[in-house]
C-alpha cells in the first residue's frame, strides 16, 4: 500500500504576512492586558520559539507592535516592554481622557437597552474579577467594557488611537491592580451606565473620564 504524501509546507507568499499576523496579534493582546511586566525582556528568538515561527515574522511583529509604543528597541537589539516615567503616564492619562469622553459622548445616541443590557453583563465579570484578585482578568474584561461602549460610536479612527493608549498602558495598569489592592468593582462604570440610562451627556463625559485617569493618576510620585 503506498502511503499517502505529506502536505508540503506553506510556500504561498502570503504564508509570512500570516504568520507575522498571528505573533502580532497574540502579542498585542497579552501586552494590552499586563500579561507582560513593564521593562520585562523579550527576545526574537524566544517568540520565534513560543509562536513556532521563523525570526522574520518575529522580528517583523515586534517592529510594529514597537512603532506602536508597546514594545522599546535599543540601538543593542534589546526588546522590553516600556517602563513608563510619571511624565509620561500624565500624558497618556491626558489622551485617555481627551479620546474617551469623546467617544462615550458619540455612542450615547445609539446606547439603546441592548447595549446598556451587555454593558451590565460584562460589569458583572469585572466583579468577578474583583473578588478572585484575577489582575489580567481584570484589565481585559475592563477593557471589553469600554470597548463594547466606545465601538457604538462609529468612529474608528478615535478608537485606533484609543486602542493604542491602552496598548502603551497595559504593562503599568498591572502594576496598578497591584498597588490599589481592589476588592470592589469600579464605581464610576456605574455611574457611566446610570448616565447611559438617562441619556445624560455631561454626567457620562464625567464619569467616564474620571474613570480612565482617576487610577492612572496614582501611580505617579
Amino acid at each position: 500500500m503506498t502511503a499517502e504524501p505529506r502536505p508540503l509546507p506553506d510556500k504561498s507568499p502570503d504564508s509570512g504576512a500570516r504568520a507575522h499576523d498571528r505573533v502580532y496579534r497574540a502579542l498585542r493582546a497579552r501586552i494590552m492586558h499586563g500579561e507582560v511586566a513593564p521593562g520585562a525582556a523579550l527576545t526574537l528568538r524566544g517568540i520565534g520559539k513560543e509562536f513556532g515561527v521563523s525570526m522574520t515574522p518575529a522580528r517583523e511583529a515586534v517592529q510594529r507592535l514597537a512603532a506602536e509604543g508597546a514594545l522599546t528597541l535599543s540601538l543593542s537589539g534589546r526588546i522590553s516592554t516600556p517602563a513608563l516615567s510619571n511624565e509620561r503616564i500624565e500624558e497618556l492619562a491626558t489622551l485617555r481622557a481627551m479620546l474617551e469622553p469623546e467617544l462615550a459622548s458619540r455612542a450615547l445616541p445609539r446606547a439603546h437597552f441592548a447595549l446598556i443590557d451587555r454593558l451590565e453583563a460584562i460589569n458583572e465579570g469585572v466583579s468577578r474579577m474583583v473578588a478572585r484578585h484575577d489582575a489580567i482578568g481584570y484589565i481585559r474584561t475592563n477593557l471589553e467594557f469600554h470597548r463594547t461602549l466606545y465601538l457604538r460610536a462609529q468612529s474608528p479612527a478615535i478608537l485606533q488611537l484609543c486602542e493604542t493608549v491602552w496598548l502603551q498602558l497595559g504593562p503599568t495598569m498591572r502594576a496598578l491592580y497591584g498597588r490599589l489592592q481592589r476588592t470592589e468593582p469600579p464605581r464610576n462604570h456605574r455611574l457611566i451606565l446610570a448616565a447611559l440610562k438617562a441619556g445624560d451627556e455631561p454626567g457620562l463625559r464625567l464619569a467616564v473620564r474620571t474613570d480612565v485617569t482617576q487610577g492612572l493618576r496614582m501611580l505617579k510620585g
